[in-house]
């Protein structure tokens, strides 16, 4: 086994090698591995620290966050920083982080798991934390409806886990109920809650263990809040990291009343995402206040914004999930709450980049009516599902004289770029270099 073991890692190695000179390579070496040794995970040496993080949105952005949190403390990490997030992408990352004789040499091991295939990632073996960010309706074509999910990531759960849960989403608390040693991060009642679910859905309506009427004493967004079930007494969960405080507007936020952290980006998501960062770091040893620090003012490296500019102006891309309304929904509020005047771009081309779909129904989940809000000046519609678009925008009742509707992408780039004002593009990963090949990157720093 050990000479199986010794030529299945070097033949990752040197497939990871090649692959990354052509800037590829994420997890097919790691699938060559597994039908080589198909139980070699199980196998490894691995550190005492090991996170893995899942859900439906945040994965990338909460992880390499922890990545840097724990570097900050001096762990040297292992992590999937490419976001290849099943089995075969942590099998490459873990791989190739291996000596030949299968020790993990890092001090720590990171993992995005995707929610569908963490079952078959921890069959292998087992993170000592889990963090699990939210259940939203995502990408429904492929991953159905949230609580099928849930039943899914329950499968790959295990004793010896410590779960890390966000309290504030009911269906994400439920996987704490009746074991011990849950560990809860959540949102204390903020400026601009709401007493009312403002969602075109709402997915906090019944109980997910009893399905009873739920009651929520405020919304932070959409079924995040705090909620008890009216029949079987289900509730939130009292946590052991909060987000005491949040402005927003000056963009920073406190957590459980004493670590002050400012923020580059000002979006709830991010919010939440530093706080389970902030949960992660805290766990693993370091201490609180090099954690607070690492955090505050911290770039994401990822892309899932980018800062450029095109033309006459200078524009952010927010990169929000297609087939999944709650992400389009918090790069709206971002949008909606800049207190200059701001363009927006929406660009729908290819719906996913990992199977064909020609559905939009979900973009009638999004709440584009709070583009009336704000101060948002033009709004261009772009791409191949730029007139599914243009429909949806008429039933939510923007003024025509403020869209402009361009199938190509260029087109639309070119026309925004002779406006002065500051734009927004919010689009998905499936789409996101058709606009950043046009424009030029900006460096964050």
């Amino acid at each position: 086994m050990k000479f199986r073991m010794f030529i299945t890692i070097l033949v990752c190695k040197i497939l990871r090698f090649v692959a990354g000179i052509f800037g590829r390579g994420s997890s097919m070496p790691g699938k060559i591995a597994l039908k080589i040794f198909p139980d070699i995970l199980a196998h490894l040496q691995y550190p005492d620290t090991v996170i893995a993080v899942t859900g439906s949105n945040g994965k990338t952005s909460t992880v390499e966050m922890i990545a840097h949190v724990l570097r900050a403390g001096g762990l040297k990490v292992a992590y999937n920083k490419e976001g290849s997030n099943q089995t075969e992408g942590v099998a490459t990352f873990l791989l190739t982080d291996s000596t030949l004789g299968g020790r993990i040499r890092s001090d720590a091991v990171l993992l995005e798991s995707d929610e569908r295939y963490m079952r078959r990632t921890f069959h292998f073996f087992h993170p000592r934390f889990l963090v699990i960010t939210n259940l939203y309706r995502d990408q429904m074509t492929r991953n159905g409806h949230p609580e099928w999910i849930y039943n899914i990531i329950k499968r790959g759960l295990h004793d010896d886990m410590t779960l890390v849960l966000n309290a504030d989403d009911p269906l994400v608390s439920k996987f704490g109920a009746g074991r011990e040693g849950t560990l809860y991060f959540g949102a204390d009642h903020l400026e601009g809650d709401t007493e009312e679910n403002n969602g075109i859905y709402n997915d906090g309506k019944y109980c997910p263990i009893c399905k009873g009427p739920m009651e929520y004493e405020y919304y932070h967004y959409n079924h995040i809040g705090k909620y008890r079930c009216t029949s079987c007494g289900f509730a939130r969960p009292d946590t052991r990291w909060a987000l005491t405080g949040t402005d927003l507007e000056e963009g920073n936020i406190v957590i459980n009343n004493e670590y002050k952290i400012p923020l580059t980006f000002n979006g709830i998501y991010h919010c939440y995402n530093t706080l389970a960062a902030f949960a992660a770091g805290d766990l693993a040893g370091i201490p609180k206040e090099t954690v607070a620090k690492a955090l505050g003012g911290y770039f994401l490296k990822n892309g899932r914004i980018v800062d450029f500019k095109l033309g006459k102006c200078d524009g952010r891309l927010l990169l929000s999930k297609h087939e999944n309304s709650i992400s389009y929904d918090r790069s709206i509020d971002v949008v909606v709450k800049d207190p200059r005047k701001v363009n927006v771009m929406f660009i729908v081309d290819a719906i996913s980049r990992k199977y064909f779909t020609s559905d939009s129904s979900w973009l009638w989940d999004i709440d584009f009516e709070n583009l009336k809000l704000g101060n948002v000046g033009k709004i261009f519609l772009a791409g191949k599902y730029c007139n599914d678009l243009a429909v949806r925008f008429d039933a939510a009742g923007i003024p025509s004289n403020k869209i402009g509707v361009f199938e190509s992408i260029a087109d639309a780039a070119a026309y925004a770029g002779t406006q002065a004002d500051f734009i927004y593009v919010i689009t998905c990963f499936s789409d996101k270099e058709k606009i950043l090949s046009i424009v030029k990157r900006k460096e964050l720093s």
